[in-house]
C-alpha cells in the first residue's frame, strides 16, 4: 500500500509537477564551428575577421542591456566575486523590498566562461575554418517576473555565438494555471503547502504546452538578445537541466516526522544499484559504465537521500518538516530511450525505440517518464514505513503449504539458496519487468532447471509470486514484496548485527 493511501487522513493533498527547469538557446546555424565556418563563407566574411564580427554585436546586445535597465529605472549590478553571494536569495529581497509582481525585477552582469571559436587555419589542406573554443566574456541576467511563468531569468552572453540559458520553476507555472482556474492555494518556498483542489491541479500540471513556452522564450530572446532577429535567425529551444517533483503535503509536521524518520534510515541502506536503475526506468547491463550510488546529506533544512545513476537522480528530502518530497532529476534527457520517429542516413524513416530528443517538445513525454519514475520510488519507500503486517505474514510463509497430499516446506531466510532466491527476486528488474526461470538462474550458482521449477511453485503456493496473464512471466505479489522487505530487512539490519557481537 502507498504512503499516499495508508496515510490518507493525515496528507493534505499530493501533486507532481516540474521543479527547476533549465532551458538553452541557440542560433542554428551559429551553433556548431562547421556551421559558423559555412555562414561566414556564404556571406564573404573572412574567417579571421572574427572578432570583428563579433565586437559590433557585442556593442548592441550591451547597448539593449542598458536601455532596458533605464527604462525600468534599474542600474546594472556588475558581480565581481562570483561566489559572494547567491543570486537568487538577492533577488528575493529585491522582491520583498520593492514589492514588485511584474516585470523586470533586476539585472546582474558577470565575467563568465562562453562557448566561442577559435580561427584556424590549415597548412596541409591549405582550408581556412572554425574550431570550437572557450573564452571568458561579460554575462546579463536579466531576472523578471511573467504573469505566467512568475519568476524567471535569462542569461545573456556579450559574445558570438550568443547562446543563451533560460530559468523557470514549474511550481510558478502551476501556480498561475490554479490562480487563473480559482483554485486555493498557499506556497512555502517552492513548493505548495495547501491546495484546495489537487485532483484539477494535478489535470493542470499534466497539460504542458511546449508551443506556448516556444512562443514566450522567442519572445524573451528578442527584447534581450536582438541578435537572431537582425539575420533573420530564429533560436532553437533544448532542455539543458530539468527536475520533476512529487510532493506529499501532510497537514502538519507531527504526522510526517515519524513517517520520514523510518523511510530515510531504510532507503540508505536497502536501496541497490538494481533498484536505482529501476527506478529511473532503466537496467544495469554488462557493459553499464555510468556510476551508480547513494548519497545521504544532513543539511540545515533537513535530511535528504540521493540516487544517481549517469546523469539522472532520484532524491528524497522534507521540506520544512511539512512536505515529503521525491524528486527525479536529469541533465541529459537524450538518457531516456522512448519509441520515436527516427530518420536514416539514406533518408527512411522507421519507428524505433531512440535517445529521446533534448527539443522543448520533449517536455510532455519527459514529464510522463519522470512522474512514473518518482511513483516507482514512492512504490518501494512505502514498504519501509511499518513491518507489522510483514512480521505477521513472514511467520506464515515460513510454514509448509500443502497441494494434493504433498507438502512444501516454507521460505526459510537463513537457508542460503533461499535467501539468495528471495534477494534475487527482489532486485528492481524482475520487481518491474517481472521473470523467467533462465532469468533467476543467471545470479544462482548449479542450480537446473528443474530445481528451480519446484522453487517457483513454493513461491507461487506461499503466494509470494504470481504468473500474468498470457505470459510465461511472474510478477511478485504485493504480499511477496512486503515478505522479502520485512525478511532481508529483519535478517540483514537486526539479526546478523546482533550476532556478530557474541
Amino acid at each position: 500500500m502507498l504512503l499516499t493511501e495508508k496515510y490518507k487522513d493525515q496528507i493534505s493533498s499530493v501533486i507532481t509537477c516540474y521543479d527547476r527547469i533549465l532551458i538553452q538557446g541557440v542560433i542554428p546555424t551559429w551553433s556548431y564551428a562547421d556551421g559558423m565556418t559555412g555562414y561566414f563563407l556564404a556571406n564573404d566574411i573572412r574567417i579571421f575577421d572574427y572578432a570583428s564580427f563579433s565586437q559590433t554585436l557585442t556593442q548592441k546586445v550591451r547597448k539593449n542591456a542598458e536601455q532596458i535597465a533605464d527604462e525600468n529605472g534599474l542600474e546594472i549590478e556588475f558581480i565581481r566575486k562570483i561566489k559572494a553571494f547567491r543570486k537568487d536569495d538577492r533577488i528575493q529581497e529585491i522582491i520583498r523590498e520593492s514589492g514588485k509582481t511584474e516585470g523586470l525585477i533586476h539585472i546582474f552582469s558577470a565575467m563568465e566562461v562562453c562557448n566561442t571559436y577559435k580561427p584556424w587555419h590549415d597548412k596541409e589542406t591549405g582550408r581556412t575554418f572554425f574550431k570550437p573554443d572557450k573564452s571568458k566574456c561579460l554575462h546579463y541576467y536579466f531576472y523578471f517576473i511573467d504573469r505566467v511563468y512568475g519568476l524567471c531569468y535569462l542569461r545573456v552572453p556579450t559574445w558570438c555565438p550568443f547562446r543563451l540559458q533560460f530559468y523557470m520553476n514549474g511550481h510558478n507555472l502551476l501556480a498561475n494555471k490554479m490562480k487563473k482556474k480559482e483554485i486555493q492555494y498557499e506556497t512555502l518556498d517552492n513548493s505548495f503547502s495547501f491546495i484546495s483542489d489537487p485532483e484539477y491541479a494535478q489535470k493542470l500540471s499534466d497539460r504542458i504546452n511546449p508551443e506556448d513556452i516556444h512562443k514566450a522564450l522567442d519572445a524573451f530572446a528578442s527584447r534581450y538578445c536582438p541578435v537572431a532577429e537582425e539575420f533573420g535567425y530564429s533560436y532553437t529551444w533544448t532542455i539543458m537541466q530539468i527536475e520533476c517533483a512529487t510532493d506529499i503535503i501532510f497537514h502538519s509536521p507531527d504526522y510526517l516526522r515519524p513517517v520520514y524518520d523510518e523511510i530515510i534510515k531504510r532507503a540508505i541502506f536497502s536501496v541497490r544499484p538494481d533498484n536505482i536503475a529501476t527506478f529511473l526506468g532503466k537496467k544495469i547491463t554488462y557493459n553499464c559504465r555510468k556510476e551508480v550510488g547513494t548519497n545521504y546529506n544532513q543539511r540545515i533544512l533537513g535530511t535528504r537521500v540521493k540516487h544517481h545513476m549517469g546523469d539522472v537522480s532520484i532524491k528524497m528530502y522534507d521540506k520544512h518538516g511539512l512536505v515529503l518530497r521525491i524528486e527525479s532529476t536529469c541533465n541529459n534527457v537524450g538518457e531516456f530511450r522512448v519509441k520515436r520517429k527516427v530518420e536514416h542516413r539514406d533518408g527512411t524513416i522507421s519507428e524505433k525505440k531512440a535517445s529521446m530528443k533534448k527539443s522543448i517538445y520533449s517536455l510532455y513525454q519527459l514529464f510522463t517518464i519522470m512522474k512514473a519514475a518518482n511513483y516507482r520510488y514512492l512504490e518501494y519507500v512505502s514498504s519501509f514505513d511499518d513491518h507489522s503486517n510483514g512480521d505477521k505474514h513472514l511467520t506464515k510463509v515460513s510454514k509448509p503449504v500443502h497441494e494434493k497430499k504433498r507438502s512444501y516446506r516454507g521460505m526459510n531466510f537463513f537457508d542460503e539458496r533461499d535467501l539468495k532466491v528471495l534477494e534475487t527476486i527482489g532486485r528492481g528488474e524482475f520487481m518491474t519487468y517481472g521473470m523467467q526461470n533462465k532469468d533467476i538462474r543467471k545470479y544462482i550458482d548449479d542450480i537446473s532447471s528443474s530445481a528451480m521449477s519446484r522453487i517457483f511453485k513454493r513461491l507461487r503456493l506461499h503466494g509470494l509470486i504470481e504468473k500474468a496473464a498470457g505470459s510465461y512471466k511472474y510478477f511478485p505479489t504485493a504480499l511477496g514484496k512486503e515478505i522479502i522487505s520485512a525478511g532481508l530487512t529483519i535478517r540483514s539490519m537486526v539479526l546478523i548485527p546482533a550476532l556478530s557481537n557474541i
